[in-house]
C-alpha cells in the first residue's frame, strides 16, 4: 500500500458465494497480502460497512486492549518464532486500528460533486449501485490503496440471456465509463491499470432456448491505463466465436503481462512455500507485449 493507514487490496461488494473469502484470499501469500471486503453482494453499496472496523470501546480503552493483544502476540513468538498465522493477526489488529480514523472520509461519496456523481450515474435507479462502487473505488486509489476490485455479479445466463445481460449491461456501462473518464481528467489513467473479466466466456450455442454454457476456450477481456494500447482488439476466435485461434492468450499468459506493466518479472517474482520457490503464474505464463502502448 501506498498509505499505511489503508490496506493494499480493497475489494468492495464480493460475492458471498462461489469461492466466498478465498476469491480475494492470499493464497500462499502471508495474510497481509489478502483482501479488505467492503460490503457484500447482497446488499447496496450505500450501506456497506467494512465489519468490526468501529470500536464499542473508548479510544484509551481500545489502546489498553490493543497493548494487551501485542503482549500475547509477543509471547507467542518466542514459542513459535516466524509464525505467519501471528504475525498476520497482529499486522491486522494495527491496521483495523489506524483505519478507524483514516477509511471513513475515504468512502464518503458526499464530499464529491453533483457533476461528478452524475458521470458515474449515481442517482439513477439502474446504474446507483454500481456507480457508487466506482466512484469508492477512484477514491481508494487517489488515497493510496494499489489494488482495488468492483464486483458485479449475476451474468451466468444458463437462460434469459438477452433480457438479463441487457440488465446487467445497462447497470456496469455508465460507471465504467465514467470511471475511465475521471482517471482521465485527473492525470491518473496513465499511471492505472483497468481490467474488465469474467472467469469465463459463454459459448456461441444456445442452452434451454435463449441461454448459453460456460466456455472457457474463447472469451474476451478488456484492459485500459497502465501501458497498454488502446483502440484495438488483440486475438481473435474461430468464426462461431468457439476458441481462440489468433494470438492466444492463456490465463497465465495474461497474468504474466499484467505483472509485466505493474513492473514485476513474473518469473523472478517467487515466493518460498511448502518446499519450493512458488510463482504467481506457476510454471507457465509469457508477456505478451502486443498489447503494449
Amino acid at each position: 500500500t501506498e498509505n499505511a493507514n489503508l490496506p493494499g487490496f480493497v475489494t468492495i461488494c464480493a460475492p458471498s458465494n462461489n469461492g466466498g473469502s478465498t476469491n480475494f484470499g492470499s493464497a500462499f501469500l502471508p495474510a497481509s497480502y489478502q483482501g479488505t471486503k467492503i460490503g457484500t453482494n447482497r446488499q447496496p453499496i450505500s450501506r456497506a460497512q467494512i465489519a468490526n472496523l468501529k470500536s464499542p470501546r473508548t479510544q484509551t480503552a481500545q489502546e489498553e486492549q490493543l497493548a494487551f493483544i501485542r503482549s500475547l502476540n509477543a509471547s507467542a513468538e518466542e514459542h513459535d518464532h516466524n509464525n505467519p498465522f501471528i504475525a498476520g493477526l497482529s499486522e491486522a489488529h494495527e491496521l483495523a486500528y489506524r483505519m478507524q480514523g483514516e477509511l471513513p472520509p475515504v468512502i464518503d461519496l458526499s464530499q464529491e460533486t453533483s457533476a461528478t456523481q452524475e458521470l458515474y450515474g449515481i442517482g439513477s435507479e439502474a446504474t446507483d449501485d454500481f456507480g457508487r462502487q466506482c466512484l469508492m473505488a477512484r477514491r481508494l486509489l487517489e488515497a493510496g490503496v494499489r489494488f482495488v476490485e468492483v464486483c458485479h455479479g449475476g451474468w451466468d445466463q444458463h437462460r434469459n440471456l438477452k433480457e438479463d445481460h441487457g440488465k446487467h449491461a445497462g447497470a456496469t456501462d455508465k460507471p465504467i465509463a465514467g470511471l475511465l473518464a475521471d482517471l482521465a481528467d485527473r492525470g491518473l489513467l496513465k499511471d492505472t491499470l483497468v481490467l474488465w473479466d469474467g472467469e469465463f466466456g459463454r459459448t456461441p450455442y444456445a442452452q434451454v432456448a435463449d441461454g448459453r454454457d460456460h466456455n472457457h476456450t474463447g472469451y474476451t477481456t478488456w484492459m485500459a491505463g497502465g501501458g497498454v494500447k488502446g483502440g484495438f482488439q488483440y486475438g481473435a476466435t474461430d468464426e462461431f466465436g468457439y476458441e481462440a485461434v489468433a494470438d492466444r492468450v492463456h490465463i497465465h499468459d495474461w497474468h504474466a503481462t499484467i505483472l509485466h506493466l505493474l513492473g514485476l518479472g513474473h518469473e523472478r517474482l517467487t515466493f518460498r512455500h511448502a518446499g519450493r520457490d512458488m510463482r504467481l503464474t506457476d510454471v507457465k505464463g509469457r508477456v505478451h507485449d502486443g498489447m503494449f502502448a
